[in-house]
């Protein structure tokens, strides 16, 4: 599976954006070629605020390996294995992060003593995620220039040197597909679509993406409605929810509050 060469420009996953992007530095940049075919990009934030702000997120079906340093606490460095629920990350003084954003799928190849659902919904330390091959944290939040911090995390994921393994290969193509092919809609016709049972998909997915196919089915359908309401006030939801494959507004407004934490029409007022 070949590797974008740019990273994408969107902000899907992202509550308030505008507001998000008024307060910190945020940049996206792409790793090593090498590493290409199993991250999505790498993800760099810097701030120095007068004042306290807390930034929202609606999580991918992705893990990040992500380096952090906040005011007051030693650097630190950890795996964030698929968050089930809006991550919320309060940011004050000045501050630093450099995070490695996986495809879905792509991170077994770099741990693959254990199925990617052992991370999910859980924040480990480095040094214990990965002993022995842990990444000083100062040395990728340490440099100055930009360029050098994404030498770094380079370095440090081309020393874990990721397994060939055709699962995984599989797997992030179809997560990939989930997330272009507006017409996949259910399980069961994804799986016929590629030869497989229902349950074969649903145990690759556990051991290589870390979730259920219909998790990153509904989690993608979210992502569309976050943007949508994002960029227009004006959305018709009824045809979005039509659109996304829901049997009526009602699910897709149940779905979205339940995520977000307030209703479609009062993030988009």
């Amino acid at each position: 599976m070949a590797g974008q060469d740019t990273p994408r420009r969107d902000t899907r996953g992202i509550v308030g954006a505008p507001e998000l992007f008024a307060r910190v530095r945020f940049r996206r940049r792409a790793p090593a070629p090498e590493l290409r075919p199993y991250l999505e990009h790498y993800w760099l934030i810097d701030w120095d605020l007068t004042e306290p702000y807390a930034s929202h997120v609606v999580p991918h079906p992705s893990v990040n390996v992500v380096f952090q340093r906040f005011a007051g606490t030693p650097d630190f460095g950890e795996v964030a294995g698929i968050g089930l629920e809006l991550f919320t990350q309060k940011l004050e003084g000045a501050g630093r992060v450099c995070g490695v954003q996986f495809r879905p799928g792509g991170f077994r190849p770099f741990a693959p003593a254990v199925p990617v659902s052992h991370w999910t919904g859980r924040r480990v330390r480095l040094d214990e995620a990965l002993p022995g091959h842990a990444a000083a944290p100062g040395a990728v939040l340490g440099p100055d220039e930009e360029d050098e911090r994404v030498a770094a995390l380079d370095a440090f994921l081309l020393s874990l040197a990721p397994a060939p393994d055709p699962q995984a290969d599989l797997a992030m193509a179809l997560a990939e597909r989930i997330r272009h092919d507006r017409g996949i809609l259910r399980v069961a016709a994804l799986a016929r679509a590629e030869g497989l049972s229902v349950r074969s998909l649903q145990r690759l997915f556990a051991a290589h993406v870390g979730v259920s196919p219909k998790w990153v089915i509904l989690r993608y359908r979210i992502h569309e409605a976050l943007e949508r309401a994002e960029s227009t006030t004006a959305v018709d939801w009824a045809g979005l929810a039509a659109e996304l494959g829901y049997s009526d507004q009602a699910h897709l407004v149940r779905d979205f509050t339940a995520t977000v934490g307030v209703p479609p029409t009062a993030y988009a007022g």
